[in-house]
């Protein structure tokens, strides 16, 4: 099932880090956060991305076009160089499709721009390429095709802890709740659609707004609530949250590749 991934933003949110290299090349330890995306998908077997660039675009080509197993992989080197073997788990095997959407498109735009990509999907994946969890993907899918429904999306509690106020009709307040005591569920991403989601997006728009209500509206789009791990890299400090947690070899993300079978990829400076 090919994966589309949006990573064409500025993010601004992060502009002290992202204002050199593009956000998805931000490192989480060794490799950039787009690699860490890519892997989620890699180990349930959807290894044919399709990359929408925008802000730097060329940084995120030629970190591909530069990826050599030589150079990511641990390995032996002998006679004078002529022979090299490889060790460990070799590079992943995908196929990646790099299309320059533009710096200003919004996501629904970046979804339209890559339409002939996935025009032979019955289904297709999509996603932010900031964002990392330990979401069942297969189940996400059971549950869309299960349902003979157009889109699937991640729904996650808010990862920050605030405090809802309630007032009467008066304007006096009611009640304070915590926001962990509430029943708030927002948008992670991690979208499975059909190739029916072509149908809902018109030119110019936002693809979680006009068009999910559409959605909504026409009873086509459910969500997959998850309570597991999630955590998008908005701020430094999620950026440090996550690279103290691949310094300690815990990456729910990735249950699959324990740290001592990552290879030491790089990410482009």
């Amino acid at each position: 099932m090919k994966v589309v991934l949006f990573c064409g933003g500025l993010g601004t949110r992060i502009r002290d880090y992202s204002e050199n290299i593009p956000k998805p090349m931000i490192p989480v330890g060794q490799q950039p956060i787009l690699w860490h995306v890519m892997q989620y998908y890699s180990q349930y077997g959807h290894r044919d991305f399709v990359l929408c660039l925008g802000y730097k675009a060329n940084t995120i080509k030629e970190f591909f076009l530069n990826w050599r197993q030589s150079t990511y992989s641990d390995c032996i080197i002998s006679d004078s160089g002529r022979k090299v073997e490889f060790l460990g788990e070799g590079l992943p095997d995908w196929r990646v499709t790099l299309v320059d959407t533009g710096i200003w498109r919004n996501i629904g735009q970046r979804l339209l721009a890559v339409r002939e990509h996935v025009k032979n999907e019955e289904m297709f994946l999509a996603n932010y390429s900031d964002g990392l969890s330990d979401a069942p993907l297969p189940q996400m899918i059971d549950m869309l095709k299960s349902s003979g429904k157009t889109g699937c999306f991640l729904a996650i509690r808010p990862p920050l802890t605030f405090h809802l106020v309630e007032f009467d009709g008066q304007g006096d307040v009611k009640r304070l709740r915590a926001s962990a005591d509430s029943d708030i569920w927002i948008n992670a991403g991690y979208f499975v659609f059909t190739s029916r989601i072509f149908d809902y997006i018109k030119e110019g728009e936002e693809l979680v707004i006009e068009p999910f209500q559409r959605l909504i509206d026409a009873g086509e789009l459910i969500a997959y609530r998850h309570d597991g791990f999630f955590r998008a890299m908005d701020t430094l400090k999620d950026k440090q949250i996550l690279e103290d947690m691949v310094e300690r070899g815990h990456m729910p993300w990735q249950p699959k590749l324990s740290r001592q079978e990552q290879p030491p990829l790089e990410a482009a400076q």
